[in-house]
């Protein structure tokens, strides 16, 4: 196969300057034929890139950057390409004899201008690549933005997600269509110079921010529930959440509650902010809360996270995240709960983020958050499947089977609720981990999937702060997460207002 890109000269991004693209593991030929320039673009807008590179950056290179080196073949020979993907606004060329003609739409339109057009109006596009022979859109994805500096990384994470797209299209998997809602844009839309001016001011004040103050910190909230819980009331109603108290300099994160041989922990992730690497920590609940202290059970030298629990064949197993390694690993509980072995790989060679399992019309199936090196973090979903849990996993059909930063990674164990089943999300749409939803899962098998979000929870009266992105509950024990405001200092913490101040171990006020 040889794959052609349509891009304008005048316009040439870093992003362009590729010889191959890789699909499946295979590096696939790219040839690019470069047209010139049908509309132009803002003033100044490598300029302004350029300033974003030095500032937001730190002068590394980015996607988004000019391609001042265009590639040595700068035409493409006539009638060689299987597929051609245009990214101009250019007419369809009759005369070339591709296979498949595929054009990016961002927003319902063609061309960088549209996804700027859309940046600036305040979000990212919805990216849909059609198939110009007959009009019918072939993936559909809305991509999430927590990596993004600037306007440059926000063009670039939207090119970034459309190649993930096309390479998908191009392997031959099919391709589970969702309906997304366009964004709506702002009403003003604001020109590149002031967009990229206040996002230096911004990025500035989160500097400031991050001297005074530990970002993010994250923080458990718990409750003791004899009624309808979150699942079944579709929101943070009942008794009042408390605060699992933290030292300060630790945050505590993705809470995992289990009862195991008649005692109840909860396990969590434990960042040390001085050294900026997380572990595996768990604290022990009787019945009116914590008993005695937090307990490390489980390092490495990378970074875990989300320590997803399950009990299979009469022992508890543990899948902590371990993205940054490119592997998923399940450990081994040899003695509860300090002591855990790593006992075989599931899956290598990739970044899945959040893994969870669930077992389902006789199999198992393995949800995580997908990326293939490029874009977000939080908003592809790739699923695999196996008879038994040490394996073999197998891909799903469709992988990645979603593309939605507002519905794709998640946010806690599977729950079903008269035999229905249904998974936590994260809504990473207003940022990652900003809002949890609850999703049903309609359909599953390992060719099909496709799943309905009913109802959508945000911090508020009942769980103030800023974020809120895991769910789980064991027996009466209720847990969730969010963030808040954590000063590096007490003599800092003493002249904030105490609006702001963290309730640390009663009932959540306010923070």
């Amino acid at each position: 196969m040889i794959i052609e890109f349509r891009c304008e000269i005048d316009h040439a991004r870093q992003w362009m300057g590729r010889d191959t693209l890789s699909i499946d593991g295979r590096d696939v030929p790219v040839q690019i034929a470069w047209t010139t320039t049908a509309e132009p673009r803002p003033a100044g807008l490598d300029a302004l890139f350029g300033l974003e590179r030095m500032v937001l950056r730190k002068g590394k290179p980015g996607g988004a950057d000019r391609l001042t080196r265009i590639p040595d073949q700068t035409q493409a020979r006539a009638g060689t390409a299987d597929v051609i993907v245009d990214f101009t606004t250019a007419a369809r060329d009759p005369d070339r004899s591709a296979k498949l003609y595929l054009r990016p739409l961002f927003n319902g339109a063609t061309g960088e201008n549209a996804a700027l057009a859309a940046i600036l109006a305040g979000d990212l596009p919805v990216i849909e690549i059609v198939n110009e022979v007959d009009g019918a859109v072939l993936d559909r994805g809305h991509p999430s933005a927590e990596i993004a500096a600037g306007l440059s990384g926000a063009l670039e994470t939207v090119m970034a997600r459309t190649l993930t797209m096309v390479a998908a299209i191009l392997s031959g998997r099919p391709r589970i269509l969702p309906q997304l809602a366009r964004p709506a844009g702002a009403t003003s839309h604001r020109g590149p110079v002031g967009y990229v001016a206040r996002g230096l001011a911004v990025s500035i004040a989160k500097e400031i921010y991050r001297l005074c103050c530990y970002a993010p910190h994250w923080h458990i909230g718990w409750r003791f529930n004899d009624n309808a819980g979150v699942w079944q009331t579709g929101d943070l109603s009942g008794p009042g959440w408390n605060v699992l108290a933290d030292p300060g300099n630790h945050f505590y994160a993705d809470p995992f509650p289990i009862t195991w041989r008649g005692r109840t922990f909860v396990f969590f992730e434990d960042l040390d902010h001085r050294v900026g690497k997380g572990i595996i920590s768990a604290i022990e609940f009787g019945d009116t809360g914590p008993v005695g202290n937090v307990v490390p059970v489980l390092e490495e030298t990378w970074h875990l996270s989300y320590p997803f629990l399950l009990e299979d064949d009469g022992e508890l197993w543990m899948i902590p995240e371990s993205s940054l390694h490119g592997d998923v690993a399940l450990y081994k509980c040899v003695r509860f709960p300090d002591k855990w072995e790593r006992h075989v790989t599931l899956l290598s060679g990739l970044e899945l983020a959040d893994v969870t399992i669930t077992r389902h019309n006789g199999l198992h199936y393995l949800f995580g958050a997908w990326r293939d090196g490029t874009g977000g973090y939080s908003d592809s979903l790739a699923i695999y499947y196996a008879e038994h849990l040490l394996g073999p996993w197998l891909p799903h059909a469709s992988n990645p089977v979603l593309i939605d930063r507002a519905s794709a990674r998640p946010a806690g164990n599977f729950v079903t609720i008269n035999d229905r089943l249904w998974r936590p999300v994260q809504d990473c749409a207003d940022g990652y981990g900003a809002a949890l939803g609850l999703a049903e899962v309609v359909e599953l098998s390992p060719t099909t999937f496709r799943q309905i979000v009913r109802h959508s929870l945000k911090p508020g009266p009942a769980w103030p702060g800023r974020k809120l992105h895991t769910l789980n509950r064991c027996g009466r024990l209720e847990v969730i997460d969010g963030s808040r405001v954590q000063p590096k200092t007490r003599a800092f913490a003493r002249q904030l207002p105490s609006a702001v101040l963290p309730a640390r171990t009663r009932p959540f006020t306010a923070c």
